[in-house]
């Protein structure tokens, strides 16, 4: 569905660069999750927002490409589909087929609800707003379809939702009017940016349930974006763990929580709370914080904080990514030769 590779993304401020997206490669199949899962501040979300072209003021994508595989009825009697194969980072933000693509092929599940509804627009005129723009339908036939598709996310009254201001939902329905609001245009890719944040742990789990049965109805893919590595276990199919703008390791979900391999995802699965009345003690951290984008460390840029650091090796050295086998791979020093 779509091909990520040596993406770059670097904003231009007047403190200095800031590598937010540097060299990012993975791919997303149809028909599948993969979830996308780092510590805020690692460049998660500016590269989603690379692919759909709606970055902030002084971003620009310096490399790479984003090969996007969409398929199309065929003509005639021909009833097989045609895939076009359109690189996102070759298109112009505010182009015509750019314009086209997002929101309608690929949409996205923004992280605050809140912020990203305008708070003047009633949620029936934004939805109906986002369907007119994309599909040929009267303003009528628009309401029709945004009130159904307020139905398909279990939205209590969807007429009464529909002619709602946001600030007048509560989080959850926020959430799933967001939802309701990528989801009207039936994209192939559904990009959810950290979806289930701001709500409670009942919630969450509606939500979690709510992407599942709705990516099986509309066939989509789901490229899911988040901190929960609960979560994570949960939805996804395939994992890629980020780190300061990088893809330090990715790979199959279980192969990646029972047996991983870069000491950055070992570090993040020890220190996810575990019950059990045998577990005492304090819960294991990751030592220090994220480095600072301005000031970057030398070689990896994880061996400040790595329990596995080897002197005059990991700050000097950068490393690359090793394929582990056909579906894995890790970018760590340790891995020079393919083993540890």
């Amino acid at each position: 569905m779509l091909e990520i590779r040596d993406l770059r993304t670097y904003y231009y401020l007047h403190e200095g660069t800031v590598k937010a997206v540097d060299g990012v490669s993975f791919c997303v199949p149809r028909h599948s999750t993969v979830g996308v899962v780092g510590e805020s501040g690692c460049g998660k979300t500016v590269m989603a927002r690379s692919v759909l072209q709606i970055l902030d003021r002084g971003g620009r994508i310096i490399a790479g490409s984003m090969v996007f595989h969409r398929q199309r009825p065929g003509t005639g009697n021909s009833e097989s589909a045609i895939e076009d194969e359109i690189d996102l980072a070759r298109l112009h933000p505010r182009g015509k087929q750019m314009r086209a693509i997002r929101g309608a092929e690929i949409a996205m599940i923004f992280q605050e609800p809140m912020s990203a509804f305008s708070p003047v627009h009633t949620i029936g005129r934004q939805l109906t707003e986002a369907i007119t723009l994309h599909r040929k339908v009267t303003r009528p036939e628009a309401r029709e379809l945004a009130i159904a598709t307020l139905r398909d996310v279990n939205i209590p009254r969807p007429e009464q939702c529909f002619d709602a201001h946001p600030h007048q939902l509560s989080g959850g329905m926020r959430q799933r009017a967001m939802i309701a609001m990528a989801l009207c245009c039936r994209p192939s890719l559904l990009i959810a940016d950290e979806p289930t944040t701001a709500i409670d742990v009942t919630t969450q789990a509606q939500v979690l349930d709510l992407l599942r049965r709705l990516q099986e109805e509309y066939g989509m893919s789901i490229m899911l974006i988040t901190h929960d590595l609960g979560v994570i276990a949960e939805m996804a199919d395939h994992v890629v763990v980020m780190y300061l703008g990088r893809v330090v390791e990715q790979g199959p979900v279980d192969e990646i929580f029972h047996d991983p391999k870069h000491p950055y995802t070992r570090s993040l699965l020890q220190s996810i709370p575990k019950l059990g009345p045998k577990l005492r003690g304090k819960l294991q951290t990751i030592a220090g914080s994220i480095p600072s984008p301005y000031d970057r460390p030398p070689g990896c840029t994880f061996h400040p904080r790595c329990p596995s650091f080897m002197p005059g090796v990991c700050d000097n050295q950068e490393p690359r990514a090793v394929d582990l086998d056909s579906r894995r791979s890790v970018s760590c020093l340790l891995y020079r030769g393919g083993s540890a």
